[in-house]
Parts: structure tokens; sequence; C-alpha cells
């Protein structure tokens, strides 16, 4: 689940765009939203869609940010209608908290609740929680409390317990593979469409804003020694040097030694490898968890394979629906945006927890 596979296909013949997108093309609002206490509480940034419906609160992957459902707000509200909270979960992207290295489940699926509840109070709308990755398992945790009463439905998005539990040893090596720093917001983006972490431009193109942040070169050498190995990107079977995207301690004292004052590089806004100790709690349970959730589910996966013993049980004896999608990378919601809101649609509708949006009944009947 976390080892990428660097097959991404590209567009030949045309320079392509790497810079950033707004968050504003994709959602209606942003808002820093307070829990706890006035002076010492915690401060989680939420992106917010829509104003009729069901309320979707998404739930992000590991390293990643609420931004990486971007694309994928457009793609549902065009087809149902619905609310969209996104939220960056502690730690990650620009929520603020005081204990930011705690990443239980029990915490992480307590601030989802929390969060829910700054929001909306004690009466939220009927809640569809949809999580991806580590956000699945918190998705499936906060179910499983009952966290949050209005809950109607689950979604989990190629989080499996059998092999996310099998791939846990190769997390670090993962992420010591990918460069530490990069020379710019562009720079990032290209490395990660390039090297397959995201397999689609668009998605890269405002997702990628919420995984990095902006430091100062001599911040960034005091932060962290370059790594004595060279890193390397896989890309169609290719191995190449990436040192146009990475801005190693070298390459960062050279420029700086050209005469730029205030040297800016990027590094990301997370050190996943530092929350190592809670990877086998994420995962572990979450399976039997899932199946016992006493609500309408759905498990979207990237691959037949990721499938686990108790998982193929239960969707042989009906006790959830399943869809597994074209092939792409883990970040599945980025790579298809369009093909997971199509399934999630479908999910919606078949339970009746949203209405069809005119524009996709026309269509239904034209077909």
């Amino acid at each position: 689940m976390w080892e990428e596979n660097f097959d991404t296909e590209h567009e030949v013949g045309r320079k392509l765009d790497y810079s950033p997108v707004s968050w504003r093309e994709y959602f209606d609002q942003m808002e820093d939203v307070s829990v706890g206490l006035a002076d010492s509480g915690d401060v989680f940034r939420i992106y917010k869609a829509g104003s009729d419906g069901p309320l979707l609160v998404l739930l992000h992957g590991g390293g990643h940010s609420a931004l990486s459902w971007a694309v994928f707000t457009t793609a549902i509200a065009s087809r149902v209608t619905c609310r969209v909270l996104a939220m960056d979960l502690r730690g990650h992207g620009a929520t603020l908290v005081r204990q930011s290295d705690d990443f239980s489940t029990q915490t992480m699926s307590s601030d989802v609740a929390n969060v829910i509840r700054a929001c909306y109070g004690e009466t939220p709308p009927p809640i569809v929680l949809i999580g991806h990755g580590v956000g699945g398992a918190i998705a499936v945790h906060t179910a499983s409390n009952m966290l949050v009463p209005t809950t109607v439905g689950l979604v989990a998005i190629d989080v499996v317990e059998g092999s996310a539990m099998d791939a846990l040893h190769s997390i670090q090596n993962f992420l010591k593979g990918r460069p530490k720093s990069f020379k710019s917001m562009d720079h990032a983006i290209e490395w990660s469409v390039k090297s397959g972490q995201i397999r689609n431009l668009e998605s890269a193109r405002v997702s990628m804003v919420g995984q990095i942040k902006r430091c100062e070169a001599e911040e960034s050498d005091a932060l962290e020694q370059a790594s004595p190995a060279t890193d390397v990107v896989v890309e169609r079977n290719e191995e190449f040097y990436d040192q146009s995207y990475v801005n190693d301690k070298e390459n960062a004292v050279s420029e700086v030694g050209l005469g730029s004052e205030g040297q800016s590089v990027y590094k990301w806004r997370i050190d996943l490898s530092k929350s190592e100790k809670y990877w086998d709690g994420w995962f572990r349970g979450t399976s039997n968890l899932f199946l016992a959730c006493n609500l309408p589910k759905l498990l979207l996966l990237a691959g037949i394979d990721r499938l686990d013993r108790d998982l193929t049980i239960g969707q042989m004896q009906g006790k959830f629906m399943m869809q597994v999608l074209p092939p792409c990378g883990h970040a599945v919601q980025e790579d298809k945006p369009d093909k997971v809101a199509e399934a999630v649609a479908a999910f919606l509708l078949r339970h009746k927890f949203a209405e069809a949006r005119r524009e996709t009944k026309r269509s239904a009947v034209r077909s």
C-alpha cells in the first residue's frame, strides 16, 4: 500500500504546467477551526463545499492533506447534491495542535468528532465518513466507536489490514527513498507526477501545496544533513537522478554562494518516519472493525490483490459494497477522482443518502 509503482503516464509533445493551483478552484471556503479551550486549544484547517444534502467528511492519508480531495470534491459535487468537509489531520497540512506527534487512532478519531462538533454543534447533518489509507483507518475507528452519532455511511479507500500490515516494514525505505527537499513548489509538483506518487497532474498541482512548505536554505541545512546516497526515482523502468528537483545541502550552499540571499527550499510538512510507533495501531484489527460497523459500507481498492482473508469472506457474504478501480497508485482519489466519485455517488444514491444532480439525471435518461 505504501510502495508506489512508478509507471505513470506522461503527455508527449507539449510542455506541461507544474505551477501550483489554489484551493479556491475546488472548494467554497477554507476555515481554521478551534477545538478545546480558546487560549490553548488545537486549530484544524478545513475546506468546505456545498450547502445541501449529506455531509461527506473526507480524511486524507498519511503525509497528504485535505487538498488531496480537491479534484474529487468537484467531481462528486457534479454528480450528487452533497456537502463536503475535508480536514487536515493533526500533524499534517496547516493544522496546528499542541501534541502534533500523537497519532494514536483514539486521538485522531476524537479529532474528527471534535471538528464536526465545532462546525455543526450537537446535531450535525447526516454524515458519510470517507477515508483514504490512514484516514480510512481513522474513519473506521470513528464509526466503530460511534463518535459521530449522525453517521449514516462509511467509505474506506485502499485501506486493508492484511496488505497494510505486510507493507509496514517497507515504509521507512519508501520515506528514505524520496527527496528531502525541493528547489521550488513547481519542482515538487513535477517530481510527484514523474515519480508516480500522484499520477494526475491536475490533482498534484493543488495537493502538493499541502504536503510541503517553504523554509530558508540555511534552516533546511541545519534541520537535516543531505543523504550520502543520491536519491533515485524510477520512471517507466528507467532510473534517473532527480538533481533537477532536489535541493540537498551541496546545491543549497552553491546557490547561496552565488549571492542569492534568502534562498528558499521546500521541505515535507511532516516527518512520517517519527510516527512509526503508531503504524501498527493504525491498521491492526481494522478489517474486523470495518465489518462490524452496522452501517452501509463501501470499500474501494486500487487492486484486488489487496483484499485480506477477513474482507474476502465478508465481501462474499455481502456485508459491504466493493469496487476495484482501474490501475492506479495508492493515492486513489487523486489518480482517478472521477472513477472514485462515480463509485461514491452510486453508493450514496443506492442508499438514498443523496439525490442525483439534474444534469446527472438527464444524462442517465439519454443513455
